[in-house]
């Protein structure tokens, strides 16, 4: 099993993340772009302690930025959109 921290890296708090959760109280995460579901089940499952009913995922692709002259690419990353069960939260993103 890959080591949980790094198939788990961090909560992606934005606005639409934030609507996510108001709506249908899905978190999110940013995972390793080569996590499986199942490995992100079960990081979550272990870090948090909670259930989780639900997952969906899609890459985020790279993007050109420009400083000055100089021109790069962020990185390509994955979001995974997580959903408990019922009455199970994630004190990350309470507050």
């Amino acid at each position: 099993m890959p080591v949980l921290h790094r198939t788990v890296v961090q909560p992606v708090v934005t606005e639409k993340s934030s609507a996510a959760y108001a709506a249908r109280k899905e978190y999110a995460f940013m995972a390793d772009p080569h996590a499986t579901k199942r490995e992100i089940k079960a990081a979550i499952q272990a870090l948090f302690h909670v259930t989780v009913v639900g997952i969906r995922t899609l890459q985020q692709r790279s993007k050109r930025r420009t400083q000055g002259r100089r021109e790069g690419r962020r990185p390509r990353w994955k979001k995974a959109y997580v959903r408990l069960k019922e009455g199970d939260a994630i004190q990350v993103f309470e507050g």
